[in-house]
């Protein structure tokens, strides 16, 4: 398993990065199956078709319901979600700091409580490790901590160090359990995160600590929770120089196309966020010209595909009149047939991205569609 950097236009990267369950090609983005499903009923049969490389599943969801020995049970959750394709898991930190009540950390893991019935529950960096191998993902995300923003410096800086721990241990663990007779994946790959909050001396420094453990890949973690754009970007840039260049690159939790494309034009390689199937369930779809909401009664009698520079299956066969008329009614399939076109434009968007790459001509494809991708038709 390897990452190639096939070719580079100023900051912006073309890659290809081959793992035990297929090559994906990057820049890409992994379209997110929280519970081992993409929430608005499509399935990993529908994805096939919308152009999806890696699907993106929830350690600490999947570790609640139905549980990571259930699903090894099943066979792992490539069996279980019938995606046969590359998978990431995350660690379940993010989860554990947003979602979890009562928690508290300690130097071993953070002792929490369940979002769903409240009962006590203990997760570490092996127990993460262990989750994420009973899943049999292609990619583990290390156990960190995400850090609030704004962020006090000290407790930045405390937490960065413990992080940092937290990930020599995910390492040696998924190391043992990789030489395990009975690991779904014995080639599960391992990334790290860089955490920091919004101060660049501690960024660049846990930037530099944890590329010296040589793992398979590096994310940067704790960005676009309500801190300004521009913000993010800054610590991109910040953080790019010290990041391995032949291994992948990904940035957690981002975002919006244009979040994507500024990401990619300084340096990044990969991307998740839930925004494409949640703003589809409210209606909110993203075209070529911008972004539509579909309950605006301008629609009612609009015979024009969703996006008519768009050849999605829904592009194809239905007009905005009948969405409209779908969410209206509050009809599932409407919600279904938004999720779907908002997925594969952004599979779509990574495919130009790549095109624009490989033709030397990305730059010009920047300027022409980093403001249109945000207007709000």
């Amino acid at each position: 398993m390897a990452f190639q950097l096939l070719k580079q236009e100023g900051h912006a990267r073309r890659g290809e990065l081959v793992t035990v369950h297929g090559t994906v090609q990057t820049p890409l983005f992994m379209n997110v199956a929280t519970c081992g499903a993409i929430k608005g009923a499509v399935s990993a049969l529908d994805l096939k078709d919308l152009k999806c490389q890696v699907q993106l599943c929830n350690t600490y969801h999947l570790h609640l319901r139905p549980t990571d020995t259930v699903v090894k049970q099943l066979g792992g959750v490539h069996q279980f979600t019938r995606w046969h394709a590359p998978i990431l898991t995350d660690s379940g930190g993010f989860q554990v700091f947003s979602l979890a009540k009562l928690r508290n950390i300690k130097e071993e893991g953070v002792y929490f409580s369940s979002h769903i019935d409240g009962h006590k529950i203990f997760m570490g960096p092996e127990e993460s490790m262990q989750i994420q191998s009973n899943l049999g993902s292609t990619i583990a995300m290390a156990f960190d901590e995400c850090i609030e923003n704004p962020a006090e410096y000290n407790y930045t800086k405390n937490s960065v160090a413990r992080t940092t721990r937290w990930l020599e241990r995910c390492k040696t663990e998924i190391t043992r359990l990789n030489t395990l007779e009975n690991t779904i994946n014995p080639q599960q790959m391992l990334f790290g995160i860089n955490q920091g909050a919004t101060f660049d001396d501690i960024r660049t420094e846990h930037m530099k600590t944890i590329c010296e453990l040589d793992l398979s890949g590096y994310a940067i973690g704790g960005l676009a929770v309500g801190e300004p754009a521009e913000v993010m970007y800054h610590v991109i840039e910040k953080v790019e120089e010290y990041m391995p260049k032949d291994k992948p690159r990904y940035l957690m939790g981002v975002g919006t196309p244009t979040n994507i494309l500024e990401a990619v034009y300084r340096g990044i390689d990969m991307f998740d966020c839930v925004m494409p199937s949640r703003n589809a369930r409210h209606a909110h779809v993203f075209t070529s010209q911008g972004i539509r909401n579909l309950m605006n009664a301008k629609y009612t009698l609009d015979t024009s595909p969703v996006d008519e520079k768009c050849d999605c299956p829904v592009c194809q066969h239905f007009d905005r009149a009948y969405l409209h008329h779908l969410f209206k009614s509050g009809e599932m399939l409407g919600m279904r047939l938004a999720v779907m076109h908002n997925i594969y434009f952004y599979n779509t968007l990574m495919e130009k991205i790549r095109i624009a790459l490989d033709n030397g001509t990305f730059t010009a494809f920047y300027h022409q569609y980093k403001d249109i991708l945000g207007t709000r038709i």
